[in-house]
């Protein structure tokens, strides 16, 4: 009996690898450097796939195989991170949790524990079971959520959004013995004047805040075959990415993310950052108008929906001098929606827009009905950059190892004007360089404020320009707090400002609520680096020198602030559901 060994040709999420007979899916997926999840299997002593956390696809086969005792054969072809195949290894971990007492906080394997990373790394909820932990009542679609039994009663979340974010949701409450966080006045959260900007989830220390979960929408979006996938990704997401998947500032780039996001299965993969370059045409255009009409000033940026619920629940005095753009990707929204309708219906097929956020409150503005145009509900989800991050650990991406990929046309393309949409002034300069353009038919060589300079004393940074004969003044704002001086100071007539900027995160959408969370440590003012260097490098600095903008404007739009503009492209927050 001969034993040489017998080489067999195996393909595994598309790559081909050469094996040899005998091996099993498990070996073969690990020399193509795909990484297959396990839990029972005990390399050289038990394989018995009772667990069957490890199945995958073999193509030509109705049931799905254990990868670590299933052998190959010759052209065998394995799919490792198909719908099914995500599915199953989800259900079957919920199977497992059902008899599992989960206390991961006081056990002694907490942090080594492969259930409870195999648990995190699939987005799983907490199984039911009967704990010694009051549970409260809470708005299962509200998009801030609260699991009141994780609640450790450190109070920072109290602090942070009474001093830092001026929206003072909480409060501590009860007897000495029992006193615990609940939302002021005990108010039902959606009546509770929250902003939704999510800094009391990102300064918790534990569970007991965090974002409504909606990547399930997005996995059956991707499982259905009658939908085509879109996705967009915002200016700030591409500085925090990689934080928490292992990814260095210099691995994490935009095309690495656009790969990513392409290996997650979505047909089309689209930059925000094109759709900032159009809301800046809009708003430089806008302003212009303003000024021109002698309307109330400031005019106030619109593009974070934080800020937009800050205004209307807090200040609405001041909500009709609001930009009517629309945010970015709900632009972006729009544009996909209305441009790719015609083609969809004719193919019988719907069109799913996802777009990735740094941010909790866009998980809300995506839900407003009055954002929806002709082709009806433009972004119909959002998920966080903590939600992208765990899709991508959920499918086993080894993303350091993906090659530089890239947007697709026409909606990937966009200038440094855009990329810095997701700090602190990064609105402002982009708007102001596209609307001295207008004005003067020059780009001006100008930085507009050094955001940098807001302190206690001075919580917001303002200057005076001069375009095209104009005096203008701005100001800059970021933080909640800091925003509510400023607007104190304007109503008080303390201070006046033609053209004002806020961001309801500290730092703008770098330090948004739906940004990794590295405790202790605010993480805005680093990333805000990286937008800096990526405009800087930008051979396109400008909205309104863009190529696909005004191909989109020639084809589609017609001008800014024509009637298809005004249709797609704003809105009057005025008339917004809170």
């Amino acid at each position: 009996m001969s034993n040489e060994l017998k080489f067999v040709k195996v393909t595994v999420d598309g790559k081909e690898i050469q094996g040899v007979e005998g091996m099993t899916i498990l070996a073969a997926a690990k020399m193509a450097g795909v990484e297959i999840p396990t839990l029972c299997y005990l390399a050289g002593i038990s394989n018995i796939g009772s667990c069957r956390i490890c199945v995958v696809e073999v193509e030509g086969q109705d049931g799905l195989a254990a990868a670590c005792n299933t052998p190959v054969f010759d052209g065998m072809v394995i799919r490792t991170r198909s719908p099914r195949v995500i599915a199953a290894r989800r259900e079957n971990l919920r199977t497992i949790l059902a008899s599992h007492r989960s206390e991961c906080t006081t056990c002694k394997r907490s942090g080594t524990c492969a259930l409870q990373k195999l648990s995190n790394d699939f987005n799983l909820e907490e199984p039911d079971f009967d704990g010694p932990c009051a549970f409260e009542e809470w708005d299962p679609n509200f998009p801030l959520q609260r699991d009141a039994s994780k609640c450790i009663r450190c109070m920072r979340c109290v602090a942070e959004c009474a001093k830092v974010q001026h929206c003072q949701v909480w409060e501590m409450s009860g007897p000495a013995a029992n006193r615990g966080i609940r939302v002021t006045g005990n108010e039902p959260i959606g009546s509770a004047k929250c902003a939704l900007c999510g800094q009391c989830i990102t300064h918790c220390p534990t569970g007991a805040l965090t974002a409504r979960d909606d990547t399930q929408k997005v996995l059956d979006a991707l499982a259905d075959p009658d939908t085509i996938t879109v996705i967009q990704v915002a200016p700030a997401v591409r500085t925090a990415w990689g934080e928490q998947i292992g990814l260095t500032r210099e691995q994490a780039t935009p095309g690495r993310m656009a790969q990513a996001m392409r290996e997650l299965g979505f047909d089309y993969v689209f930059d925000t950052d094109f759709a900032a370059d159009l809301t800046i045409m809009e708003e430089a255009s806008e302003f212009i108008e303003w000024v021109k009409e002698g309307k109330p000033r400031p005019m106030f940026t619109s593009c974070c929906p934080g800020w937009v619920r800050f205004a209307k629940l807090h200040y609405p005095q001041f909500v009709e001098q609001l930009s009517t753009s629309k945010s970015p990707h709900q632009m972006m929204g729009a544009v996909v929606k209305n441009t790719m309708r015609a083609e969809a219906e004719a193919a019988g097929k719907k069109v799913f827009c996802l777009s990735i956020m740094p941010c909790v409150a866009k998980k809300y503005e995506c839900d407003v009905p009055q954002l929806a145009t002709e082709a009806g509900r433009d972004v119909d989800a959002v998920i966080t950059t903590r939600e992208f991050d765990r899709m991508l650990r959920m499918y086993g991406i080894d993303v350091a190892a993906l090659p530089e990929g890239k947007f697709d046309d026409p909606l990937g393309l966009s200038t440094g004007a855009a990329t810095i949409f997701g700090r602190t002034g990064g609105v402002m300069e982009a708007a102001l360089r596209t609307a001295a353009n207008f004005l003067t038919g020059e780009n001006p060589p100008f930085t507009v404020c050094d955001t940098t300079a807001a302190t206690p004393d001075r919580p917001w940074v303002d200057k005076e320009i001069e375009v095209a004969g104009l005096h203008l003044r701005i100001a800059i704002a970021s933080g909640l707090e800091n925003t509510a001086k400023l607007l104190d100071a304007l109503e008080s007539g303390q201070a006046a400002y033609d053209f004002v900027e806020i961001m309801a995160c500290p730092g703008g959408c770098v330090g948004g609520g739906g940004q990794p969370i590295v405790f202790n440590q605010e993480m805005h003012a680093e990333r805000a680096k990286v937008l800096n260097k990526l405009d800087g490098a930008d051979t396109l600095r400008y909205s309104h020198e863009n190529p696909d903008i005004k191909k989109l404007y020639d084809e589609w739009v017609g001008k800014p602030l024509s009637e298809t503009a005004e249709e797609w492209l704003h809105t009057h927050q005025k008339d917004w559901d809170i």
